[in-house]
């Protein structure tokens, strides 16, 4: 499995979040791009038991994901706040890894664990990843 951290001046610019709590463009514009890298992406905490186990999931299967370690990244809080928005969580100004891991397979959003979960245990995980290009088999 391969791990990807991004480095501040590989970044595009950055704005803060706005007095209305609204995160602003330019996280959807990173997440959107960070997505579209691999086939496979994992927004994740390194020390979250959970993102652990959707790695291990991924990897088991053989499939090589982008793992992006939020609490590693720079612009972390901010991707963090943006992808519980797109989870539809009320909390969006969370730092707890709630909502972590969220995957995206083929640049959409899959989701959290549970979603995850739910796809690979009713079968539609796999013609996922085979539409996206990461298994072959």
């Amino acid at each position: 499995m391969q791990y990807r951290t991004e480095t501040r001046s590989s970044l595009s610019s950055y704005n803060k979040v706005n007095n209305m709590g609204v995160f602003p463009s330019d996280s959807l514009v990173r997440i959107e791009s960070m997505a579209a890298e691999s086939a496979v992406v994992i927004f994740s905490v390194s020390t979250c038991c959970m993102c652990h186990a959707v790695k291990g999931l991924f990897r088991g299967m053989g499939v090589s994901p982008a793992v992006h370690e939020l609490d590693l990244h720079p612009y972390g809080v901010d991707i963090h706040r943006a992808l519980l928005r797109l989870l539809g969580c009320s909390s969006g100004a969370s730092t707890s890894p709630g909502g972590l891991p969220v995957v995206f397979i083929g640049g959409k959003m899959v989701g959290s664990m549970e979603r995850v979960m739910a796809s690979h245990i009713n079968g539609s995980l796999v013609p996922l990843l085979k539409d996206a290009g990461a298994l072959w088999l």
